[in-house]
């Protein structure tokens, strides 16, 4: 029995091992641990050959099964045949593969080759040529000459005209001619750019050969600056022009925008080319409203002597008249030679709120007396927008006195009325002292005191205490109601002193 499971055994190992290709001869099993490269080679083929066995014992398990040997070995063998057929065939694809992908490269190595034989004799011709290209340095600065001498016959006629139009622009100006003047110096000045343009673009515009085309062009500058302070004279009095000539006015404007649409074409132009051009940008915009901003602040320069007493009230008064007057020009007729994008009338009230705070509290800052901060605060918190003043209907919707900022903070305000009742607080407790004095002489004289309709006698102190008490809530009242009520609550305190007294 022992020596037919032996039998089974080995033919079984001789049977499936070579069906999974894993048989080894005796010799090789025996030194493959020394001879192998692939160690990992051995081990797999252990791993293999003890999987087979394992799996052989399980399906051979009795003797009586040897009988289906033949069917397995039969099955393995066909197995083992479509393997080998389907390695053989992934072999011969990946050696084509391999075969396509060497013949590439030898035909990229070939390119290669050629290219690099041709770079050498490019190379070759290009040093050969190397003094022949030095030679046209020469050529170069004559082509370039050509260019700035070309450049200059073709405003040749425009530079022998210059002297004689900066004559013509000048008489313009001098007669107030502007916008013939103002033709005249954007010709000018075009003529100059185009020629710093052509020369630039020429490469000729080193500093040398640009001084001499400013130097030619130095009078254009002149006039520029002679225009423009004939414009800012025009817009200095510009109420008055749009009074009286309101045309002389739209001139001015009219060429203010002229010079602001130059300025923005300039700048993209200047971008693109990078050539800063002499005087720009003008930016004649701004300084209109800079020019309106100075003759607005020049109304509310004035000193503490200048107003002191009852010139306040004047002073206030002729503020209130020439802004009422500046506005309502401005409105119906300035705004209607102005853009639209100009909003002149709110530009006008805005410069009169901020100019005219200032105003107040420089006068805030000096020391002034009681009837003075009477008469800031009453301006200030009713006459300022009452219908006298920025709530006149003439100025609705456009002025809103509701919308408008406060001219005099909160704080300055308190200060004003807590300054205002300490005024009124000492000048009446001398009053009542000097009353009180008067009543107690009245009472001590040689004759007998005042008697009433029943032969009772009277003093008229209490009737005139009360009445100086009323008539300073009177005014109170007249300004606002937390003065009133500080003036309520001083009163109170003052007659209880003059009650102990």
């Amino acid at each position: 029995m022992h020596a037919l499971n032996a039998l089974f055994w080995k033919a079984v190992s001789d049977c499936l091992l070579p069906a999974v290709g894993m048989s080894l001869p005796a010799e090789e099993e025996s030194d493959t641990s020394k001879d192998d490269p692939w160690p990992e080679l051995e081990k797999a083929e252990k791993l293999a050959r003890g999987a087979a066995l394992k799996w052989a014992s399980g399906v051979f398990y009795r003797p009586d099964q040897l009988q289906r040997l033949g069917h397995y070995c039969k099955r393995e063998t066909q197995r083992m045949a479509s393997i080998e057929s389907r390695l053989k065939s992934v072999v011969h694809s990946y050696l084509e593969g391999v075969g396509l992908g060497l013949g590439q490269l030898c035909s990229a190595l070939e390119d290669v080759r050629t290219v690099c034989h041709t770079m050498k004799e490019v190379r070759q011709d290009w040093q050969n040529t190397t003094a022949g290209f030095k030679n046209l340095e020469r050529f170069r600065e004559l082509v370039s000459e050509h260019m700035r001498l070309t450049t200059v016959m073709h405003h040749l006629p425009q530079v022998i005209l210059v002297p004689q139009v900066v004559e013509e622009t000048q008489q313009l100006i001098e007669s107030r001619q502007l916008l013939e003047a103002h033709s005249k110096l954007m010709q000018l000045e075009c003529w100059r750019d185009n020629t710093l343009y052509q020369m630039h673009h020429s490469g000729g515009l080193d500093p040398e050969s640009k001084e001499v085309i400013m130097c030619h062009f130095s009078r254009v500058e002149q006039l520029s600056d002679a225009l423009a302070k004939e414009i800012w004279d025009i817009v200095g009095h510009a109420l008055n022009f749009v009074k009286q000539d309101p045309a002389v006015f739209v001139t001015a404007v009219r060429i203010i925008e002229r010079e602001e649409k130059t300025d923005h074409l300039i700048q993209d132009d200047q971008n693109q080319h990078q050539l800063l051009l002499p005087g720009r940008p003008k930016n004649w915009r701004q300084k209109f409203f800079k020019v309106i901003e100075e003759i607005i602040s020049v109304q509310f320069h004035v000193t503490y002597l200048d107003i002191k007493g009852l010139g306040l009230a004047n002073h206030l008064e002729s503020l209130q008249n020439h802004i009422m007057n500046n506005l309502t020009i401005v409105k119906h007729l300035m705004v209607q030679c102005c853009p639209p994008e100009y909003d002149i009338f709110s530009t006008f009230v805005l410069l009169h709120q901020k100019y005219l705070s200032r105003h107040l509290q420089d006068i805030v800052s000096w020391d002034l007396s009681k009837n003075e901060v009477f008469t800031i605060l009453n301006w200030t918190l009713n006459v300022y927008h009452s219908p006298e003043m920025l709530g006149h209907p003439d100025l609705f919707p456009e002025v809103d006195a509701m919308n408008l900022e406060p001219l005099l903070s909160k704080e300055v305000l308190q200060k004003l009325e807590n300054k205002y009742v300490s005024e009124v607080r000492a000048s009446m407790s001398e009053w009542m002292q000097k009353a009180l004095e008067a009543e107690v002489n009245d009472w001590f004289r040689d004759q007998e005191p005042d008697e009433d309709h029943e032969g009772y006698y009277q003093s008229s102190l209490p009737v005139i205490i009360m009445q100086i008490l009323s008539e300073n809530i009177h005014l109170a009242s007249m300004i606002c109601s937390s003065l009133t009520e500080q003036l309520l609550v001083m009163a109170l305190n003052e007659l209880e002193i003059f009650l102990r007294r």
